[in-house]
This record gives C-alpha cells, sequence and structure tokens, in this order.
C-alpha cells in the first residue's frame, strides 16, 4: 500500500517471459482482435515462411504455436493476435530469442538446461494446481507440453547466453554508478512502524483527518517511548495490512521499495530509536530502525547481471536485429496519415475588399 510497486525482471512463474520485448505492447496497440479487419493476415499454410533472416527462417505454424503459448500465459495477449503492431513486435521477439540462444556456447547451455530445468517444474507445479490441471489447460490452448517446453528453454537460453557476456568490470561499474545516483540504492533494513491512515485502501475515501491522524500517531508514540510493546501496538493501531500482525515488521526490506518519505526516514534514523510520526501520502508513520546494512557488488551481482543482460538484448534489437532480417511478409501496420492543416483563402490585398479568411475545421480520423 505505502510501497512503490515494482515488477521484478525474473521472478516466480513469469521468470519465462523474463524479457519480453513487447512488454505493454497490448496496451499500446491501437486495434483489438475484432477490430482488426482486413489489416489482420490472412492465414495460409503453417508451411509457409513468414520471414527469412541470417542463417534462418519463422514458419507460420512456427510464429502461430510462438502467439498461442504467449497468450497462453498471458490471457490479454489473445485479444491482439491479429493486430499487425501486435504481430510484428511478437515477431522480432521471437527472431531475437531464436538468434540469441543459437549463439550460447556450451556453458551457458548447460547453465541454461539447469535454469529450465527447474523454472519448468515450478511451472507445472503451477499450472496442476490450477483447474483442470495442466494436461486440459494446453489442451483447451491447442497446444502440446513441448510447445512450452521449447519457448521456456529457447527464452532461457538466450537470457543466460547474453548474462555470460557480462563482463566483472561491468557489475563493478554498473554497482558504484548506481551508488553514486543515489547512496541508498543497495540498502536494507529491518523496520517496524505503525501506520495511521488517512484513507480507506479499499476505496481511498477518507477515514480520518490529517489533524486526528497525527494525533493518533503521536499517541503511539509516546506509549513507544514509554516502553510500550511494539506489536501490540502494531496489531492494536495500525492501518497497514502487510506487517500489523507481524508487529509492524518489515525484516532486511530493501528500502528502495518504499515511497520517499519513509525510505529516507529508514536510511537516516538511528538505530532503535523510536521516530517522530513520518508522513507520507498514506498518513504518518511511527518508526523504528532495527538494523541496517548495504549489499556488496557479491550480493547484487545477479540482479547486476540480469540487468545488463537485459541491456544487451535491447541493444541487439535496436541495433543488429534490423540488418539480419532479410524478408518479412508480415502485414505492415498502418501508419497513421498526419492532421491535415486548416485550409485559409489568401486575404485580398485591396484594403477596401479586405474579409476575414475562411478557414475549414481540420477533419478527423475517418473523415468526419
Amino acid at each position: 500500500m505505502w510501497q512503490n510497486k515494482r515488477k521484478p525482471l525474473r521472478k516466480g512463474l513469469m521468470a519465462l517471459c523474463a524479457l519480453v520485448l513487447v512488454a505493454g505492447v497490448a496496451a499500446g496497440c491501437g486495434k483489438k482482435k475484432d477490430e482488426a479487419g482486413t489489416a489482420a493476415a490472412d492465414k495460409g499454410q503453417p508451411s509457409e515462411v513468414l520471414v527469412t533472416y541470417k542463417d534462418g527462417q519463422v514458419t507460420r505454424g512456427e510464429f502461430d504455436t510462438f502467439l498461442n503459448v504467449n497468450a497462453f500465459f498471458y490471457k490479454q495477449y489473445a485479444q491482439f493476435k491479429d493486430d499487425p503492431a501486435f504481430q510484428q513486435d511478437m515477431m522480432k521477439q521471437l527472431v531475437t530469442f531464436k538468434i540469441l540462444s543459437s549463439r550460447a556456447d556450451d556453458k551457458a547451455k548447460a547453465e541454461a538446461e539447469k535454469q529450465f530445468t527447474t523454472q519448468f517444474e515450478e511451472i507445472k507445479g503451477f499450472l496442476n494446481a490450477q483447474e483442470g490441471g495442466m494436461e486440459k489447460q494446453l489442451k483447451d490452448a491447442k497446444l502440446e507440453q513441448k510447445d512450452v517446453e521449447e519457448f521456456v528453454k529457447r527464452s532461457i537460453t538466450a537470457i543466460v547466453s547474453e548474462e555470460s557476456k557480462v563482463t566483472d568490470q561491468e557489475l563493478q561499474t554498473a554497482y558504484n554508478t548506481r551508488l553514486e545516483q543515489d547512496k541508498t540504492a543497495y540498502v536494507t533494513a529491518t523496520v517496524r512502524h505503525v501506520l495511521v491512515g488517512i484513507n480507506d485502501p479499499a476505496t481511498g475515501k477518507e477515514t480520518r483527518s490529517k489533524e486526528d491522524a497525527l494525533k493518533r500517531a503521536k499517541e503511539v508514540q509516546d506509549k513507544l517511548n514509554k516502553g510500550g510493546d511494539f506489536d501490540a501496538l502494531a496489531k492494536e493501531y495500525s492501518d497497514d495490512p502487510g506487517s500489523k500482525e507481524k508487529g509492524g515488521k518489515y525484516e532486511n526490506a530493501d528500502i528502495s521499495q518504499w515511497v520517499p518519505e519513509f525510505k529516507k526516514a529508514a536510511a537516516e534514523l538511528p538505530i532503535g530509536k523510536i521516530s517522530d510520526p513520518v508522513e507520507t501520502s498514506f498518513g504518518y508513520h511511527v518508526m523504528k530502525v532495527e538494523s541496517r546494512k548495504t549489499k556488496t557488488l557479491d550480493e547484487v551481482k545477479p540482479e547486476l547481471r540480469s540487468a545488463a543482460a537485459e541491456t544487451k538484448v535491447y541493444d541487439f534489437v535496436e541495433k543488429e536485429l534490423p540488418g539480419l532480417i532479410q524478408t518479412n511478409n508480415l502485414p505492415k501496420p498502418e501508419e497513421k496519415k498526419p492532421a491535415e492543416a486548416p485550409k485559409t483563402d489568401a486575404p485580398s490585398t485591396d484594403a477596401s475588399k479586405t474579409e476575414a479568411p475562411k478557414t475549414e475545421a481540420p477533419k478527423t480520423e475517418g473523415g468526419k
């Protein structure tokens, strides 16, 4: 609630799509499936070659399977499957992962195989816990297990291959640069807090005035300073559902995930001191930092390596991939025509006959 929302690049089930190059593309597509009309690709034979690139090609059957697997994991993608812009971006992803995975050396392939085995077991466990189990879900999606396995393995192999190219010097530079930008970037802390909120988190409606919230927070502060039990007071007073039943405690948490005012207090409060009420947009927090440390380079290498690999993939897409594509038979997105400038009759140079210029209203899309 009072935390910044961040979506880790590689976590849990969706690690298989860790570098979805079209992240958010569905939201940006101009047409949904039922609106795509003649702009959508005409269905052809599975053997039809849609794209050729240096040392490879993509058939319609392969591309359709790739779209289906993506839609299997990202249900919202299904409505855009026939949108040309979406198809072009998904093709970029497919070709990118095909090329990068093919470049993996033996060491990267071995590591990818290891990660694949672990992650696919997690995926199977997740799907089998859903209604109907994995087998039924795959059947409903017109997929076979091997289709999903290939998708996952290729994605992981491409990512691991790029991660293997990240040097120790690149990691050290990234670590130092981040600390120069934000000295608290790698700080973790164990923090207790009591949040006295001003709004209902479910409805956003005001539950108490700021004055009442501050008064209540000072009441908590006073009780804590007099030796009150943090666990008991958090359960009684706190409006943070994520911590109140744990005595208001967040243990060894990255402080970067928190809103600025809370983050600043977590970084600067003396260890063990009960804070004055800290105001955020959610209300007032009475805090106590129990411990704090800065993670070392070795501790953050995995996330730095992942971020560096992500950059390498995007650089490949932007700089190298266009030169590798030889033919592309997918339909092209319709180009938006620039708005017409208003037409204006030139005013007469004869002062006695001067009239106000006539102006046509600019036409909107569709000529309306």
